[in-house]
């Protein structure tokens, strides 16, 4: 009776089933969202320095522009690393062929770091106790480049493998395109007719 029960009524998919099956391209654009969110504070940031000349303080983006204490909240910015790592960590099994899951990996992998780095930061600020006789929290790399410019490169450099994984899941190769199981994929209209 068990056994039938089962057979008529299948287990249902689990999150990260449904999350890189039927609704892999709705996370993939809501997760987007938010890193292009993100990469805008980053760039603004970067234009009220460079093209305004403002003071590094007084640079803060939007968000940080209304609410200044965002930029200073370790919290915030420790916070942000965590969902763009698990971001990248529960998407990746939906990135099924070889190009697009190796630089989905290599977005997660330099994500992990840039997530360590600011664990060191959050750990400093809670502590009270800055790293390398600095008067603020200082990450490993941020003793050699700035920390504007850090988190700049950063974001770019975990953007920009995203960017040519999401290329090689929207456009698979021939042969890859069957194992999506996800609607990613755009098929020029040929393929659709065929």
């Amino acid at each position: 009776m068990a056994a039938m029960s089962a057979a008529v009524h299948p287990a249902p998919a689990s999150f990260l089933t449904r999350l890189n099956g039927p609704r892999h391209e709705l996370a993939l654009r809501a997760f987007m969202v938010i890193v292009l969110a993100h990469w805008a504070e980053h760039l603004l940031q970067a234009f009220q320095i460079y093209a305004l000349g403002w003071p590094v303080p007084e640079a803060r983006g939007v968000l940080g522009y209304f609410y200044p204490w965002l930029i200073k909240s370790e919290t915030l910015h420790y916070g942000y690393a965590v969902v763009m790592l698990a971001g990248l960590w529960m998407l990746r099994p939906g990135f099924t062929g070889v190009r697009d899951r190796r630089w989905w990996t290599i977005a997660l992998c330099i994500q992990f770091f840039h997530h360590i780095e600011h664990g060191l930061l959050l750990a400093q600020a809670t502590l009270g106790q800055n790293l390398f006789g600095r008067p603020v929290p200082t990450s490993l790399v941020q003793l050699w480049v700035p920390r504007v410019e850090l988190h700049l490169f950063y974001n770019t450099i975990v953007f920009v493998p995203m960017v040519i994984a999401m290329y090689y899941h929207l456009f698979p190769a021939p042969e890859e395109a069957g194992g999506h199981q996800c609607t990613c994929a755009w098929h020029p209209p040929m393929a659709d007719a065929a």
